[in-house]
């Protein structure tokens, strides 16, 4: 098959065109490599891809004799208030909108990447996909509204279009910004970590190599037009996952006191029972084996420097 992958030079995309191509596909990596984090970490991800420099904002994408597109471009990050909202509503809103366009003209599936951020502060816990959504970051309100182009694009023009919300996923290659990155490089260079809150936040981690299975099976046999949480294995606070590094490192961590960062939620806890039920996916990673892997990796890089 010949797949088209969007952000695939960033964290997920990376390993998603990784394993399709192991698999025996041909990929067609599509990236911006936007200035979000260091572009240098963005190409070294791409080594050994095919991935083309394209602005989906204003670059069209081309999909003669593809099968299928995985969306995962986008402008991440949940502290996203302010003047930077131009940017989350461009390369979210305005680029998602293109290539939903774009697939629906060609007849083509799209498997979208969406966020658990769109939930907010959940009303339940574990948080169905039935749950009203109450994103509290604009970057949640933005993936939302990507959410929503996609079933407009379904219901006028015939997109077939699956729907995936990503519950933090970690492993290696996890993007700079995100807290077990700047944990395990904290560590591995004996530098201070900066922990916003009081650690008693929760999370539902995924290892990315079980998301990326649920990426793919989503493409072979999700149902079209439906949601899917993905997400789970683990559920743990930060501070569990900061003991957890230590112990696998061997590592004391020098952790600095911060304010909780606007547009955190408290805590995520997915209800899976859906993907289960109709992909039979689940995570079966367990949070010390993933973090191991990570610190592992991360170690290593610091090692060859």
């Amino acid at each position: 098959m010949r797949w088209v992958v969007t952000g695939a030079a960033g964290f997920i995309g990376s390993h998603l065109s990784e394993a399709l191509l192991a698999a025996g596909h041909d990929v067609v990596g599509v990236d911006a490599f936007t200035d979000y984090y260091d572009v240098a970490l963005k190409e070294e991800n791409a080594r050994g891809l095919d991935v083309r420099r394209l602005d989906l904002a204003v670059d069209d994408l081309e999909l003669d004799g593809v099968d299928g597109v995985f969306h995962l471009g986008g402008q991440p990050g949940v502290r996203s208030f302010g003047d930077v909202f131009d940017v989350y509503a461009r390369n979210n809103l305005v680029a998602s909108r293109r290539v939903f366009e774009a697939a629906a003209r060609a007849g083509v599936r799209v498997v979208f990447a969406s966020s658990s951020s769109i939930y907010g502060d959940a009303e339940r816990y574990p948080t169905a996909e039935d749950v009203e959504p109450r994103p509290i970051s604009p970057y949640g309100i933005t993936k939302l509204g990507c959410e929503h182009l996609a079933r407009a694009y379904a219901q006028g023009f015939g997109l077939d279009v699956v729907v995936l919300r990503f519950f933090t996923f970690y492993g290696p290659r996890q993007r700079p910004d995100m807290a077990f990155a700047r944990i395990v490089d904290a560590l591995a260079r004996d530098t201070s970590f900066e922990l916003y809150g009081d650690g008693l936040q929760s999370r539902a981690f995924t290892y990315v190599a079980d998301g990326v299975e649920a990426i793919v099976t989503a493409m072979e046999r999700g149902r079209g037009g439906e949601t899917y949480n993905v997400g789970g294995g683990s559920e743990a606070t930060m501070r569990d996952a900061i003991a957890t590094l230590e112990d696998v490192s061997g590592r004391s961590l020098d952790l600095v006191q911060r304010p909780a960062a606007k547009g955190d939620v408290r805590r995520t806890a997915p209800d899976t029972a859906r993907v289960e039920r109709d992909l039979g996916w689940r995570a079966t990673t367990s949070l010390p084996g993933g973090l191991k892997a990570q610190w592992d990796w991360a170690a290593n890089r610091v090692a060859a420097r």
